[in-house]
């Protein structure tokens, strides 16, 4: 499980750094994995408004950060948005990254397509301000919430600071610190109790992708899901993000992952499939393996490829329902 915090204010070590900080912290003593991003040092082109995103499903800018963060949103179960009230809103370099979010709300709401992690990923809003103004936090927690629904997050709340401007307010607000650290442990908490599942096989470009996506989509409540490769390549294979598409399951901005990448501390797995005999078990800690032994795509035909896919997606389904959770049409 990834929480990703996005630091939106342009100075590091002050009292939104120090706020999210504290959330990350709680979030971490689950025993999952964390990152931190300073937006305001992240090369991020403002938005062109050209809609190029709404016909093609990706924006037109290419030569920026902005490909980064899509992933990082796309693995990230829970997402911490932490910014300094300006002007009563967010920071210019925050919402240069929320505007170039529309490419995940149009993949989303014009392409229809699923990011398989949007029934469970979870959103919250950290900020502060020097004032005491009543609507203070208003318009910064509707873009936070349509931006975390544009991402595919429900928006779990907002904790907003009043009257912390100088340099280590917030350090002395009587409950910032200790209130931010209790909502990440209690965030993460809601989602650290599913079952661990882990996907393997050699280039983590397919048939792991696939398991990963399809028992996201149909039980990512009840499962922390994730997948690797002992060979892993640079990009999916094409043919799986174009026939998963068709199924209404959107695989945009996935990446490849080798076994050192998976989030493998805290609790062991409670299972570990193997996709076909080429790949050989890890030494990763689990209650049971299982070996689908399907054969490895690489090279086949689409045919093949949507053969596969069904044959991954009963399989995914009939270990659901083995779990005894529901029936999967």
């Amino acid at each position: 499980m990834l929480v990703l915090g996005l630091m939106g204010s342009p100075r590091r070590e002050g009292n939104t750094d120090l706020l999210l900080s504290a959330f990350l912290e709680g979030a971490q003593e689950e025993g999952v994995r964390v990152l931190k991003i300073y937006v305001a040092e992240k090369r991020i082109t403002p938005c062109q408004g050209c809609r190029f995103c709404e016909k093609n499903g990706f924006c037109r800018i290419e030569d920026d950060d902005m490909d980064e963060i899509y992933h990082l949103l796309r693995r990230a179960d829970l997402v911490a948005v932490a910014t300094p009230i300006f002007f009563y809103g967010p920071t210019a370099q925050l919402k240069a990254l929320i505007d170039r979010s529309q490419a995940l709300w149009a993949r989303r709401y014009i392409l229809k397509l699923q990011d398989p992690k949007s029934k469970v990923r979870k959103g919250f809003l950290l900020a502060v301000g020097a004032t005491r103004g009543k609507e203070l936090f208003t318009g910064t927690s509707v873009t936070a919430r349509y931006f975390l629904n544009a991402i595919g997050a429900s928006f779990e709340g907002v904790s907003g600071f009043r009257q912390i401007e100088s340099l280590g307010d917030i350090s002395h607000h009587p409950s910032a610190l200790s209130e931010a650290k209790r909502r990440g442990k209690g965030l993460v908490e809601m989602l650290s109790k599913r079952k661990r599942v882990l996907f393997l096989c050699r280039e983590n470009a397919y048939r792991s992708q696939i398991a990963e996506a399809f028992l996201q989509f149909y039980a990512g409540e009840s499962f922390d899901v994730q997948s690797a490769g002992d060979q892993p390549v640079r990009e999916i294979n094409p043919f799986a993000i174009e026939v998963m598409a068709k199924k209404g399951i959107d695989l945009a901005f996935r990446r490849p992952k080798g076994l050192g990448e998976i989030e493998s501390k805290g609790r062991p797995f409670d299972l570990i499939v193997l996709m076909g005999c080429e790949t050989s078990c890890p030494a990763i800690p689990a209650a049971r393996v299982e070996n689908w032994e399907l054969e490895d795509p690489a090279g086949k035909s689409i045919e093949f490829i949507y053969k596969t896919t069904d044959a991954i997606e009963k399989m995914v389904k009939e270990l659901i329902q083995q779990e005894g959770l529901k029936e999967v049409h």
